[in-house]
């Protein structure tokens, strides 16, 4: 497609340090992109903040987010009002809740840590008990952000597992690569975050993997390509053009046989700056539990099997449902509306030249036997959330 552009058109796009910016990566360096016709440059950051905020003035034309951030900035939650779209995801799975080896000991003593995200919240509500009944001070958790799939996840967990979220632990915000060291001076007592950070703290010994976003949710959804809305409708065929060499990415990610050389892509100082040794877990699947028996859970981190980068409206729904049961939006029509509108599967379709079609999206199903489904939005809210509709 090259000839067919006499000069590749400039586009930056934001990402951070983690396995799920790969699509972006491999678009460049395997030149996906540029057979597209586009010349794409990634701009490291260090907080998703500054991604959103970066993106959101016009520094950038896109960026890999988390899925909630482009709908809690649609709706004009935080610092910030844009409007966003996401015509693609990144992949789904990919994080994981890590806890200190201190209170990975503590909840060794109630169960075998192998995983199980039940057992697993089970032995940290019974902890929680025994520090409370001491007069201990509360858990600490941090999370990436507060609009982030790995906060709604996290209080998902807990919240299943008979733990307030917003009163039985504290829950705090720290960019991704800080979260080992955070853990490593007891400034915090876990997090949720995608790898690599986790194994990073396993590799130091300073915590243990307790489980994973994918036993919690699994088909979760993560990260998506974020962009303004504003720059959708200027430039549609720039948008077109990404999401085929991000579709060409996605395929080359998900091949096995790729997967040491995408180690080693990642692993560059200019992206993610760390050995292979550290990125292959996550990227085979094979997490290091607390109980230190090896484990393979194939979905961990997909980049491509299945519906891994499409973008379904009725995710958007899951995760604004979410920010309204945990009293971070209001619930009203017209909020709903636009949160679905964010996630655009047809823009994503058309890309690929696929026929329009209704959307495939089944009802998500959670760990705990809970089950979401787009139709039933509204009888979910009235279940979950002790916030009134407005």
């Amino acid at each position: 497609m090259t000839s067919l552009h006499n000069a590749p058109k400039e586009i930056a796009a934001g990402f951070l340090p983690l396995l799920d910016c790969a699509l972006l990566v491999v678009a460049r360096e395997k030149g996906f992109a540029r057979a597209e016709g586009l010349d794409l440059h990634l701009v490291r950051e260090q907080s998703w903040a500054s991604v959103r905020d970066r993106l959101a003035i016009g520094g950038i034309h896109a960026a890999q987010l988390p899925a909630p951030l482009p709908i809690a900035t649609t709706l004009g939650l935080g610092s910030l009002a844009v409007d966003m779209i996401a015509p693609m995801a990144l992949g789904s799975g990919g994080n994981a809740i890590t806890v200190s080896a201190a209170l990975a000991q503590d909840m060794s003593r109630f169960v075998t840590l192998n995983g199980d995200p039940v057992m697993a919240g089970r032995a940290l509500r019974l902890v929680l008990n025994e520090r409370k009944a001491a007069g201990l001070p509360q858990i600490v958790f941090a999370v990436v952000h507060p609009y982030s799939s790995h906060n709604y996840e996290l209080r998902y967990w807990l919240a299943a597992s008979g733990v307030s979220p917003d009163q039985d632990v504290q829950i705090t915000v720290l960019p991704p690569p800080f979260l080992p060291d955070a853990l490593a001076v007891a400034h915090i007592d876990g997090y949720c975050v995608g790898e690599p950070w986790n194994t990073a703290a396993v590799e130091r010994g300073l915590g243990a993997i307790v489980t994973t976003k994918s036993r919690i949710w699994p088909a979760s959804l993560e990260k998506v390509l974020a962009m303004r809305t504003a720059t959708g409708e200027r430039e549609p065929e720039t948008v077109m053009r990404l999401v085929r060499a991000l579709a060409q990415a996605s395929a080359w990610c998900g091949a096995a046989e790729n997967t040491e050389n995408l180690a080693d892509l990642l692993g560059r100082p200019e992206y993610l700056n760390a050995p292979a040794s550290r990125l292959l877990p996550g990227l085979t699947g094979r997490i290091a539990f607390a109980d230190g028996v090896p484990s393979h859970d194939p979905d961990f981190l997909v980049f491509q099997r299945g519906d891994a980068v499409v973008p379904w409206t009725g995710q958007a729904l899951w995760l604004y449902a979410q920010m309204v049961r945990w009293g971070h939006a209001r619930y009203d029509a017209e909020s709903l509306s636009r949160a679905a509108g964010v996630f655009r599967p047809d823009l994503y379709r058309r890309a690929l030249g696929e026929p329009e079609a209704p959307e495939a999206y089944a009802p998500e199903r959670f760990f705990d036997g809970g089950a979401f489904s787009p139709a039933q939005a509204e009888a979910y809210l009235a279940e979950v959330s002790p916030i009134p509709a407005a």
